[in-house]
């Protein structure tokens, strides 16, 4: 009983590490932007997919080839999304989510079409396939390297947000755009590249799903809901808010699983998340600012 304990530590923090990836892009989309993007889960497939499609050239070497074109690709779809439809709904998420809730359909049903109803299998490096026993705790070293993964883009994140002068442009509009606008920043190419990156972040993380399981055109819609509640739970657009949600989000779903099974676990972490917000509506992490009232 110790043991299996024991193991459903990394199982619980390889769950949020996944849980972080995908809502980090979430966190400026919807955390900051106040777009409720449904299609951001049909980018978390395309993200997937493209390290599928990428086997037949690198062979076993296709995850790691895989993360940075998934990260443009999906940032293309986020792109072209932004440009084609969502500039016109800002300031109405209920808008935002019924169109991009149409616009998931519509890549779902693409996804079939090209590559078949059948989930695929993406195989892992041969260094990712083993596991790792530290204090009786099996460590899988595929679920160790999407921990890793989710540290390097939550450090990517923070050092773009807050080092660069891109990201303090985005960080700018995000928080007030009427300003940030009659101080002289293009808001509009803040927007496009806000959802380029948002986007991209998706498609790393279906690359790391398709080192815990197959991929098939419903893959996003097992996660977005999780990680909107990541985002929701640890304070809209914050990201250490969001790092700390994900990884208790994680942890609670792998321990609840543990005592029940895979259905009541989902139960008890709404319930829980539920009931914390009714204690703390604005999430973990608040925003401090004046403001006059």
């Amino acid at each position: 009983m110790h043991s299996s304990l024991l193991n459903q530590l990394p199982i619980g923090l390889s769950i949020g590490a996944v849980l972080l990836l995908i809502a980090l892009g979430l966190t400026f989309t919807f955390g900051q932007m106040g777009v409720i993007n449904m299609a951001h889960g049909e980018f978390i497939m395309a993200g997937a997919y493209t390290a599928y499609m990428l086997q037949d050239w690198t062979g076993r070497q296709a995850v790691l080839v895989a993360l940075p074109v998934a990260f443009l690709l999906a940032g293309a779809l986020g792109w072209v999304l932004e440009r084609a439809a969502i500039r016109h709904f800002y300031g109405r998420p209920l808008d935002t989510l019924l169109l991009t809730w149409g616009v998931s359909l519509v890549l779902q049903q693409a996804a079939r079409d090209i590559f078949g109803a059948p989930n695929v299998q993406v195989v892992a490096p041969g260094w990712l396939t083993g596991r790792l026993e530290v204090l009786g705790a099996s460590l899988p070293y595929a679920r160790l390297f999407i921990m890793a993964l989710a540290a390097a883009c939550v450090i990517g994140v923070w050092a773009y947000l807050e080092r660069s002068r891109q990201g303090r442009r985005m960080r700018a509009v995000m928080q007030n755009r009427e300003l940030a606008a009659c101080s002289g920043v293009a808001t509009p190419r803040v927007d496009q590249l806000t959802f380029f990156v948002g986007s991209g972040l998706a498609g790393v993380a279906g690359v790391a799903l398709t080192l815990i399981g197959p991929v098939g055109p419903s893959l996003g819609t097992y996660y977005i809901v999780d990680a909107f509640l990541v985002v929701v739970a640890g304070g809209l657009g914050r990201l250490r808010g969001a790092v700390i949600a994900a990884v208790a989000l994680g942890m609670l779903n792998s321990f609840a699983e543990f005592w029940t099974d895979a259905s009541l676990a989902k139960v008890i972490v709404f319930a829980v998340i539920i009931a914390f917000l009714q204690v703390r509506p604005q999430g973990l992490v608040v925003l401090r600012s004046r403001a006059l009232t």
